[in-house]
């Protein structure tokens, strides 16, 4: 039976050796069985821009390209890593998607998005996200030296974390009427996106009609997948095979 993989919030990085593994044997053993496979942001914990050449980033990029060899790999940004391009991407056989992006997923329309869109009550990552994504802010910051660009995603993250604290889980959780919207706009019964780290198959009723909103979840303690076919919908754990 065909099927595709969804992976989304694997935050890679240096100091997690454990997540880059149970990703590269994922890719290497796993993958090549599906139709294709959707990475929906936050791939890596942070990314400074392509020219932050790491052994990390140039490994998971062989890791992808050669899966792209036999797998389609798709790719949508996520707030952590908006800053990949398609010189990255292009290096790891990637096509790179929109932020909003709708496919035939055995005949059912489906709308995929990392998902920090939907989180719409956290006011001030809203205004973030909007400035972030324009076209003025990104090649700003691109044109600062790396050095600099990586004291302030250190200072930018330690932010974030004390922010977070203060949150409450609704306010970083999606937005029922939005994630409404959203569908209603793009006209289909069902969603897949990432972001909140809460893995799990939301049912509820857009149009008047039965739908769904499927959340893929994080890698932080183990590989999350999510893996659809004509006639099921899984949500599939990876064990990490290091520790930390």
């Amino acid at each position: 039976m065909p099927f595709t993989y969804f992976i989304a919030d694997i935050h890679l990085s240096a100091e997690r050796d454990d997540i880059t593994e149970c990703l590269l044997t994922f890719l290497k053993q796993d993958a090549p069985q599906a139709e294709a496979l959707y990475v929906l942001g936050d791939l890596f914990e942070f990314w400074l821009g392509d020219d932050d050449v790491t052994p990390l980033s140039e490994r998971v990029a062989s890791a992808f390209k050669a899966l792209s060899a036999t797998t389609p790999v798709y790719f949508i940004h996520g707030n952590r890593d908006f800053a990949i391009r398609e010189g990255w991407t292009t290096k790891a056989g990637m096509t790179l998607l929109p932020e909003q992006q709708v496919i035939d997923l055995y005949g059912t329309p489906t709308l995929l998005l990392h998902g920090d869109e939907l989180c719409t009550l956290d006011i001030e990552y809203q205004k973030f996200r909007k400035k972030a994504r324009g076209w003025w802010w990104p090649r700003l910051v691109g044109a600062l030296p790396l050095w600099l660009r990586r004291k302030l995603a250190k200072r930018g993250r330690k932010t974030s974390q004390k922010n977070q604290q203060n949150l409450t889980a609704e306010i970083m959780d999606v937005t029922p009427d939005e994630v409404v919207y959203v569908m209603v706009r793009h006209n289909v019964q069902q969603l897949i996106h990432g972001h909140t780290h809460r893995p799990n198959i939301h049912s509820l009723t857009v149009n008047g009609k039965p739908a769904h909103r499927i959340v893929v979840g994080d890698w932080y303690t183990q590989g999350s997948v999510l893996r659809v076919s004509a006639v099921d919908v899984r949500l599939e754990k990876r064990q990490f095979t290091l520790s930390r």
